[in-house]
């Protein structure tokens, strides 16, 4: 936890969340060089609500606010969290798990699909005696463009629990 916040206010706030590392009393600039020093470690990911928090949110590898932040402190932030559940993070770490997971699912069928139809509707394998028909290549790619969208979809049952 990186706060502006004195000492005692800090590790009290931490017992009640469960955080352990805690680094208390910084200005917004030593928050932005913790978050630059951290970064070289790994992915950052920093939450913050006010004005001093703007600097570190745009600084670290993916910056979270809640909705009742600051304005600029909105505008920083590459997340907003639409209520003031900070437990809510662990939620969003999930669901982008789950969206990429989801995006690489889409992009295999549609280049499976790709890979496997357009030779054979550009007639390459007719000296096969495999000729499609256009009419049926339409529905096929409508299939495609269907299976890629209700796979999507799916992500909706993941953001409603």
């Amino acid at each position: 936890m990186l706060t502006g916040d004195n000492e005692k206010t800090a590790k009290y706030i931490a017992n009640e969340i469960g955080i352990t590392n805690i680094i208390s009393n910084v200005t917004p600039k030593e928050k932005a060089e913790k978050i630059k020093e951290l970064k070289k470690n790994g992915l950052v990911m920093m939450c913050g609500d006010g004005i001093n928090d703007s600097i570190s949110l745009v600084t670290a590898d993916i910056g979270v606010s809640i909705s009742n932040g600051t304005d600029i402190a909105i505008d920083s932030a590459g997340v907003v969290l639409m209520n003031n559940n900070i437990e809510k993070i662990n939620e969003l770490i999930k669901i982008s798990y789950k969206t990429i997971k989801n995006i690489k699912q889409n992009l295999f069928w549609a280049f499976f699909y790709n890979i496997c139809m357009i030779p054979i509707a550009a007639g390459i394998l007719k000296p096969f005696g495999i000729l499609l028909n256009p009419m049926i290549a339409a529905m096929a790619m409508t299939f495609s463009s269907l299976t890629v969208v209700l796979n999507a979809l799916r992500l909706n049952h993941i953001v409603r629990k």
